[in-house]
């Protein structure tokens, strides 16, 4: 969720009428007594006791603020400040009108989602229920033709399917980028499938460049939903594999588009553990996080690993430790979930990180030189299809790195801006 502030000097008094934006309105999943209140086009939902949620409905009617906070009074015997409520959901931008006064709308500097003519009339066959048993058949197929053929399951050396690493190297990315691009679409098509909008782009997951699709709006559906958003794409990355494989087993392809087939089969099987790593906001994060009935998992565990690594500093100093515990307020279920989490988050951060540091980074290192070696050789009367398969390469893995850190950049840029010194 985003968290962003309109300004507006209107004034709001006892006999305003209010207008508001196209509203979610939605018991939470879990508290009846609570409701979740949002607008999908900007991503900002929040959680409200039911009263403030029948306020909004009422003043939603035409009701005055007075007549909202009298009718409460009288109807449910409790007091709220209705004109408090009005100004909390004027910074959010949720209100559109104070007596017919209109408001900024901070839509107008939210990026419009993709494929804005996409309904669900549109996607809903694609998550019906003989789809889903389409799905099924295939997926079964693959597998018991495997256990048949196990001369077909992937293995590493598929990837290699040229002697030129470059050129492989080249259309085994161009092949998985359109593979990527499909498994972002089918989570877009399924939060679309709910009417929630979505935005496809890049971002960073410690030092990867991933694909991502920005679906916050599908905090307005009900939590049995929203696990169509997050399983799509990876429903989508087995149907692929298992229709491949079928393909290779059962139809008679030349030598090239079987070996082809195949590296595609084991380059999109290498993102499935990528999954995996919900100590990264990874789609099975999603599922993690709302199978434990936790609100923003990755954020709460990051906040307690830091207050855990403060306490530590503050004791081994012999001092207090200078923040409060940030899961103090949550509810038990959550606060255990989350303090699980925030060490399995850094104990698998630390992991990957490592791991990168000793075998991706020294990989590609070795790579870059040898790469630089092949070219430099051509010079000196070297192979010439060498030299260019290397510089193949490195304009790929270059290409790939420079969008990791434009990307990075672009989602951090307060850790960039240039301060001037002090006079």
């Amino acid at each position: 969720m985003r968290s962003r502030t309109v300004v507006t000097a209107v004034a709001i008094g006892a006999e305003s009428l209010v207008g508001f934006h196209r509203l979610i309105t939605r018991a939470d999943d879990d508290d009846p007594d609570v409701v979740v209140v949002g607008r999908a086009e900007i991503g900002e939902f929040i959680e409200l006791p039911a009263v403030y949620g029948e306020a909004i409905r009422l003043l939603r009617e035409g009701l005055p603020v007075s007549a909202v906070e009298r009718r409460l009074a009288a109807e449910q015997d409790v007091e709220i400040d209705v004109t408090e409520l009005v100004e909390a959901l004027t910074e959010l931008g949720f209100v559109d009108s104070v007596d017919e006064h209109r408001l900024p709308d901070p839509s107008a500097d939210v990026p419009r989602g993709h494929f804005p003519r996409l309904t669900d009339r549109h996607v809903s066959w694609i998550f019906s229920a003989p789809m889903k048993l389409a799905w099924l058949l295939v997926v079964g197929a693959a597998l018991a033709t495997l256990v048949v053929r196990p001369d077909l399951l992937p293995n590493y050396a598929d990837f290699f399917w040229s002697e030129y690493v470059g050129f492989t190297v080249l259309v085994n990315t161009a092949m998985v980028s359109v593979t990527l691009s499909t498994h972002e679409m089918m989570h877009l098509m399924a939060a679309r499938s709910l009417g929630v909008p979505g935005r496809i782009g890049f971002g960073t997951r410690l030092h990867n460049l991933v694909v991502q699709t920005d679906v916050t709006g599908v905090w307005g559906v009900p939590r049995r939903s929203r696990y169509r958003v997050y399983l799509a794409g990876m429903a989508w990355d087995f149907f692929l594999m298992a229709a491949l494989t079928l393909l290779v087993a059962h139809v008679a392809l030349s030598p090239l588009t079987k070996a082809l087939f195949q590296a595609l089969v084991v380059a999109v099987l290498m993102t499935i553990p990528f999954q995996l790593q919900v100590y990264m906001r990874t789609d099975l994060y999603y599922v993690l996080r709302d199978l434990l009935r936790t609100r923003n998992l990755f954020d709460d565990g990051l906040a307690y690993a830091r207050y855990l690594r403060a306490r530590t500093i503050a004791r081994l100093r012999g001092r207090p430790c200078p923040i409060d515990d940030p899961t103090g307020e949550l509810a038990p279920h959550e606060r255990r979930a989350t303090r699980v989490y925030a060490v399995f988050l850094v104990v698998g951060a630390t992991v990957s990180l490592t791991s990168f540091a000793l075998f991706a980074a020294p990989i590609a290192v070795v790579a870059f030189f040898r790469a630089i070696g092949a070219i430099a050789a051509a010079f000196d009367g070297g192979p010439v299809l060498l030299a260019l398969d290397s510089g193949l390469l490195l304009l790929i893995e270059g290409a790939i790195q420079a969008l990791f850190v434009v990307t990075f950049v672009r989602n951090h840029p307060r850790w960039f801006r240039w301060r001037r010194p002090e006079r």
